[in-house]
This record gives C-alpha cells, structure tokens and sequence, in this order.
C-alpha cells in the first residue's frame, strides 16, 4: 500500500516590536521600533561582580556598548552592525561605581588552591556569593553581571553529597540516556548537543558547574536580582575569532534589558489567552538520601510573564519504556497548580491549555491533564516533541527550510531549524534534522507546528530569534538543571528571568 506523503513549508511566525513594528528577525527590527515595552525603561543599573581584573575588563566593554560595532562575520545578511544601545533598544546601561564589588583577591587565591575540589567550589560560591548578596538592599542594580575569569566559566566538580552506590546508580542511567540518544541515528555532535538539550540528563546531578550553582544560590535569598555570567573570553577574544564584537553585543544586550524587566519582542500570531505548558523531569537528590526525579511546568502566554512551578518528586523505578512518567494525581495536581498561577496573574482561566513534553503521553498522564481541565478550560491540547532519524533531502543546493512541516502516513515531522531565506543561509554545518510531533488524541497537526515554530522564537538569550525548540521545553530544561542545587523542600524561582 503506497505511503501517503505531504510536504507543505509554513510561514515563518512575526514578531512584534514597539511603535508597531512587525518582524521576522530581531536585529533588522529593533532599530526600527525598538523593544516590545519601548519608552518603559530608559536606563538598565547594572552591578558587577568578580576578580579585579575581569571587572576592569568586562566593564570596559560594556562601555563599547553605547557605540557602533561593526559586525565581521561575512553574511550581513545574518550578521548585522551593532547600532549601540540608543538606537537598539532606546536605553542606556550604567555602572555606577557603588555597584562595581571586586571580589578580596586574597581569599579567591585561597579558594583556588584547593583545585576543582568540593571545598574549593564551595569556598569560590560563599566568596561570590557574599559580594552578591550585597546588593540585594533597597538601592539595587537592575541586572548583576558576574565576571568569570575563564578557569571559573568551566568550574565544575563532582556532586560531593552522592554516596557511591547513588553515583553508581546515575552513572548506569547516563548510559542508558546515551545509548537511547545514539539509537536515534549516528549524530553529529551538534546534533547530539541540541538532543541532549532536551532530555533528563544524569550528568547534572552527577556533576556540579560553578556557574549554575552560583545562579541557584543566589536565587534562594529574598528579593533576588538577576544574574548575567560574562566570562573573560567572551569580551577579550578579538572579533575576528568566533563571533564578532557587534553580535556578542546584540546577544548581551538583549539578555540584560530582559533580565532588567524589559521585553525585547513578543509574538506576532500566538492568539491570546492561550497557556502553553512544558513539563519535564530531572534528578533529584532528597535529604533522607533517596534519588527520585522532579518534574516541573513551565507556562508561556502572550497575556503574562513566563513562569515555572515544581511539580511531583517521582521514584526512580516510576518509569515505563525508560522514560519517567506522571501518574493521574500527579498530572492533574501539576496541571492545577498552573491554572491556579495563570488566574492570579490575569483575572481569567485561559481559554485553551496547551501542554508540551518530550516523549509520549502515557495514559495516566491524559487522564491526569485532561481531568485537570475538565470544567474550566474549553480545550486541552496534549503535544509531544521528539527528537528522529527522520531526514528529508532537497532536490538542488538548498537545505529543507525551516518552517517545512512533513507529514508521512500518520506522523508529523517539523524543521524547526533549515535553510533561511531572508538569510540566504542555512545556520548549522549539517543536514537538518528535523522534530517529530505528535499528540495524545486528534488535534489540527498544521496548527500545533505553527505554534511551536512561534515559540521556538522567544528565547531572549540570543538576538537571532530563531532556536531549535520551543521556549516551553528549552526553559523547563534550565529549571531542572538548577533544581539539582536546591533542596527537596525548596521550590524554584518562577520567573524565567533568573535561568537565563
């Protein structure tokens, strides 16, 4: 029996900007229009915080901020000039200097003789975090940028609190996640990297990095501000090395006037009143010694901030086909507690309720999910988002754009990344490989790609606006990743502000 095959590339989700600008790509609009929230902040305060000498650095660069840079890559196309911050994002960054805190080289040459050991990581996030904390009174920066001298940027340890049976047992699951990875199809590592971006990684609880401890800690105390890491690297690398001074620019100016309160672009076409929903699951370590996985919601509207909420803690054998699993009650308690949040933030229920996760519904999840909404929400779109061996070649020179929706028999296979034509390029050095779609119970497939492909674009840690996977995922993965520093009691920050 012949294979049904339909190709269809659907237009690329706008943007939309201020004085009512709309846009494919954030750096050709912004000078246009400015942010989404143009005219509401005219000056980010930013703190700085790290040894003496990365300081003196990177606040010698932020200095170039207010400037023209011009951009080196090769396609201006892609690549555009940095106009400065004025005509950017019509703001000013200031460092005031009773917000510039060196930290006392003494102790920072006292914690980095111990080497990457538990003592030592733990002495560098006390000093750090000491010099952070001070900050957090009633005059305070907008955003706090923490200078990394390179050797910190790549800090990471083992996880001290594991006793070696539980280390064992995360060890055996890392090699189940890669072995489930590599079944997929022989990735490049690129490829493997955004798979990898996705999935309940042992790795993050096995090892701790310094710069996301240090993002957890801080996120505990009252009243927090958040964090921008800046590593030496990144602003003494000449431009002809990488990225080019202009879009390092681009991409730190962006992340800091969001992490400031700001909003650089909202979506164009997303309707309103409409919640999506990503939930995942990570390891998790509990006091009394038991390894179990969290899970947590992340929720995305036009209507509010985004937000993340902590869900069930699960056992670790609370698994079927390898992959950890909501039961009914958990399902449904995660799915209110979203609600719940979404009410108070907007007056109203949404009047749809969108979920995403990355590996199929089981049936306990349905029901849970579905039970959740019954009553209260119209309608509940229950999506998952996987990564495939699928492949589709082109006839001719360029790559599948990105936009292609596929569809073979039954199955959905959506490019969120390919060939861009207002960049004449396609951004990545291999076949594109593409997302496979599905949903629990029948749904309007060439809607559901249209959204994520809308969401895929609100990622405010870069200026391109384009990333592989929707913001509902790709946040509730950095959530996850902090929640192996925190504690089972304590519940995460919910603004997206301080994952970044």
């Amino acid at each position: 029996m012949a294979m049904k095959i339909k190709i269809e590339c659907l237009p690329e989700p706008r943007l939309t900007f201020g004085e009512g600008v709309y846009g494919l790509e954030p750096r050709l609009a912004l000078p246009s229009g400015g942010p989404a929230d143009a005219g509401r902040i005219p000056q980010v305060s930013i703190g700085l915080i790290g040894p003496v000498d990365d300081v003196r650095a990177v606040r010698g660069w932020l200095g170039r901020l207010a400037g023209f840079l011009p951009a080196t890559e090769g396609n201006a196309q892609r690549y555009r000039n940095w106009p400065g911050t004025e005509r950017a994002l019509g703001i000013r960054f200031v460092v005031e200097e009773r917000f510039v805190r060196p930290v006392d080289q003494a102790k920072l040459d006292l914690a980095r003789a111990k080497g990457a050991t538990p003592d030592g990581f733990e002495d560098l996030l006390d000093l750090f975090d000491s010099r952070i904390q001070g900050m957090f009174g009633d005059s305070r920066p907008d955003c706090i940028v923490v200078c990394l001298p390179d050797e910190l940027g790549d800090l990471r340890v083992e996880n001290a609190g594991l006793s070696p049976a539980e280390r064992r047992a995360l060890e055996f699951l890392r090699r189940e996640e890669e072995s489930d990875q590599l079944a997929l199809f022989q990735p490049s590592p690129e490829e493997l990297a955004a798979a990898e971006d996705l999935r309940t990684q042992a790795d993050d609880l096995l090892f701790r990095t310094f710069y996301r401890a240090l993002k957890a800690r801080v996120m505990t105390h009252n009243n927090p501000v958040p964090l921008q890491v800046i590593r030496r690297d990144t602003v003494e690398r000449p431009g002809d090395k990488g990225q080019s001074h202009a879009t390092r620019a681009w991409n730190l100016a962006v992340s800091l006037y969001y992490k400031a309160g700001g909003l650089p672009w909202r979506p164009a076409d997303l309707p309103e009143n409409v919640c999506f929903v990503g939930v995942s699951f990570h390891h998790l370590k509990r006091r009394a010694g038991s390894l179990v996985y969290a899970s947590v919601a992340q929720a995305f509207s036009t209507d509010v901030e985004p937000f993340a909420l902590k869900g069930a803690t699960i056992e670790h054998d609370q698994r079927r086909d390898r992959q950890p699993y909501l039961t009914a009650d958990q399902s449904a308690s995660l799915l209110r507690d979203v609600l719940e949040k979404y009410e108070s933030q907007t007056g109203v229920l949404p009047s749809r309720v969108v979920v995403h996760k990355t590996t199929k519904y089981q049936p306990e999840e349905e029901e849970g999910f579905r039970r959740a909404t019954a009553g209260r929400v119209p309608a509940c779109e229950l999506v998952w988002i996987r990564s495939t061996s699928f492949r589709l070649v082109r006839k001719g020179q360029q790559e599948p754009w990105r936009g292609t929706l596929c569809t073979v028999g039954a199955e959905h296979y959506l490019f969120t990344s390919g060939y861009v034509p207002w960049w004449n390029e396609y951004p990545g050095p291999h076949i594109p490989a593409p997302v496979e779609i599905g949903t629990a119970g029948s749904s309007d497939m060439r809607q559901r790609a249209t959204e994520i492909l809308a969401l895929s674009k609100m990622n405010w840690n870069t200026s391109e606006g384009l990333s592989r996977y929707p913001i509902t995922l790709s946040f509730a993965k950095k959530v996850g990743q902090l929640m192996t520093e925190l504690s089972e009691n304590q519940a995460p920050n919910p603004s997206y502000r301080f994952y970044m």
